[in-house]
C-alpha cells in the first residue's frame, strides 16, 4: 500500500493494475483448489461392509478408488503447482502491461503538462488545443485552455491601463506645470511663491520619471518589438557613460569599461538602450561615495552585458525581490528621492521581451554584479561601423 501512496501517478496506476490482477488471478486459484479438493473428498476411497471380509469384486473396487484418489490428488498438487508458476509469471506480465497502459492513459496529461510549462506571460495567446473524444482530459485542456484565454484578457487589460492612465496623466501635470510657470512670470512674484513653485517642478519631474518608466514597462512587458534590428550594447553602453560623465565625476566614482565591438543583439534600440541606461543609473547611484565600476560586453553563445559595483555587502534574497516594480534594499541603496524602484523591474521586463535572462548576484566581498544575457546577432546588415564603435569606446577607459 506504501507504493501506491507514493511515486508519480504512472507508478500508482502501474502497481494498482498489478496488485489488482494478481488478487484476481489468487481468488481464482483458491476456487478452484476449494472445488478440486471438494471433488476428491467425495471421490475418496469406501470402507469394507463391517462385520465380513471384503470379496475379490468389491477389494477391487476398493483398489480402483485409491488408485483413483491418488490421481486426483496428483492432478491438484499440479494445478496448484502449475497456478502458482502462473501467477508469478503473469506479475512480471502485469507490471509490464500495466506500465504500457498507464503511459498510454497519461500520455494526454503530459502533452498538457508539456506545453503548460512552456507557455508564459509573454505568450499567454497559446493555447493547448487538445483533439480526440470528448472525455475527462479533454475537457481538462478545454478547461486549461479557457482559463489561459481569461489571464491574456486580465494581462493585457492591465497593461492597456497602465499604458492608458500613465498616458492621460500627462495631460494634468502639464497644465499644473503650465499654471506655475504663469505665476513664477509674473511681475515681482512673492518669494514663497517661487519657492513653491521650485518644489512643485521637481515633485512634478519625480511624477514625469515615474510615469515614463510605466510607459517603458508597460511596452516591454507586453513583448511587442515591431523595430527589431541589430544594436551594438557596447555602443549603448559607451554614449550612456558619456552622457553621465558629470554624475561620475561628482561622485568620484572610478569607471572601468571593457567592451567588445562583437556583443551585438537583435531587438529595440530605444528599449535596449533605456536597458543599459538604467543599469548604468543603478550603478551610480546607489554606489558609495569614491567607489567604482566595471562595465563590460561579451559575446559567444549569449551576449552578455555586466555591470559591477562595489559596496557593502547584500543579501541575496533581498536582492532576488529587485525586479519586482518599487522593490528596494534600503536607504542605503535607494540614493536619493529620485528612485522610482521601477529601474531594474524595467530592465529585467526589456531583457524577458527580448528573449534573455538577467542575473542579480551578491559579491561575497560586497556590491552587486548585475548580468544582462541575450540572443546574439549578426552585425553585417548594421548601419554602424566598426570605426564608429571605436570611437565611442576610446574615452571610456579613462578613470574620472
Amino acid at each position: 500500500m506504501v507504493g501506491l501512496r507514493g511515486g508519480t501517478v504512472g507508478r500508482r496506476f502501474t502497481m494498482l493494475y498489478a496488485t489488482v490482477f494478481l488478487l484476481s488471478g489468487i481468488g481464482l486459484i483458491a476456487l478452484i483448489y476449494l472445488f478440486s479438493r471438494s471433488d476428491l473428498a467425495s471421490s475418496a476411497p469406501g470402507q469394507p461392509p463391517p462385520g465380513g471380509p471384503a470379496t475379490g469384486v468389491a477389494q477391487h473396487v476398493l483398489d480402483l478408488e485409491r488408485q483413483l484418489a491418488d490421481v486426483h490428488a496428483q492432478q491438484s498438487r499440479q494445478l496448484l503447482f502449475g497456478s502458482l508458476v502462473a501467477i508469478a509469471v503473469m506479475a512480471a506480465v502485469s507490471l509490464l502491461l500495466g506500465r504500457i497502459l498507464a503511459a498510454h492513459v497519461l500520455r494526454p496529461l503530459r502533452l498538457i503538462t508539456a506545453t503548460t510549462r512552456r507557455i508564459s506571460a509573454d505568450n499567454l495567446d497559446q493555447r493547448l488545443a487538445v483533439a480526440g473524444p470528448d472525455d475527462e482530459v479533454k475537457e481538462l485542456a478545454d478547461t486549461v485552455d479557457g482559463l489561459l484565454k481569461r489571464l491574456e484578457a486580465s494581462f493585457a487589460a492591465q497593461r492597456r491601463f497602465v499604458a492608458n492612465a500613465s498616458h492621460e496623466l500627462r495631460t494634468p501635470l502639464t497644465t499644473i506645470r503650465a499654471s506655475l510657470d504663469v505665476a513664477v512670470a509674473k511681475p515681482q512674484p512673492a518669494a514663497q511663491t517661487v519657492a513653491l513653485a521650485d518644489r512643485v517642478r521637481t515633485e512634478l519631474d519625480r511624477v514625469d520619471r515615474l510615469l515614463e518608466g510605466f510607459l517603458v514597462l508597460a511596452r516591454a512587458q507586453h513583448g511587442v518589438l515591431p523595430d527589431r534590428v541589430p544594436v551594438a550594447l557596447a555602443a549603448l553602453a559607451g554614449e550612456a557613460l558619456s552622457a553621465r560623465s558629470a554624475a561620475v565625476a561628482e561622485r568620484n566614482l572610478t569607471v572601468e569599461a571593457a567592451l567588445t565591438s562583437e556583443a551585438w543583439t537583435r531587438g529595440s534600440p530605444a528599449l535596449l538602450s533605456r536597458l543599459v541606461q538604467n543599469l548604468i543609473d543603478n550603478a551610480i547611484v546607489h554606489n558609495r561615495e569614491g567607489g567604482w565600476i566595471r562595465i563590460a560586453t561579451e559575446d559567444g553563445a549569449a551576449v552578455r552585458l555586466v555591470v559591477e559595483t562595489g559596496g557593502s555587502v547584500l543579501d541575496q534574497a533581498q536582492v532576488d525581490r529587485l525586479t519586482q516594480p518599487f522593490e528596494r534594499l534600503g536607504t542605503d541603496r535607494t540614493g536619493s528621492q529620485e528612485s522610482s524602484g521601477l529601474g531594474l523591474s524595467i530592465v529585467a521586463a526589456i531583457v524577458s521581451a527580448h528573449g534573455g535572462s538577467l542575473d542579480l548576484r551578491v559579491r561575497p566581498e560586497g556590491g552587486l554584479t548585475v548580468t544582462a544575457a541575450m540572443p546574439p546577432s549578426d552585425a553585417s546588415d548594421a548601419s554602424h561601423t566598426s570605426d564608429d564603435l571605436q570611437g565611442s569606446l576610446g574615452p571610456l577607459r579613462a578613470t574620472p
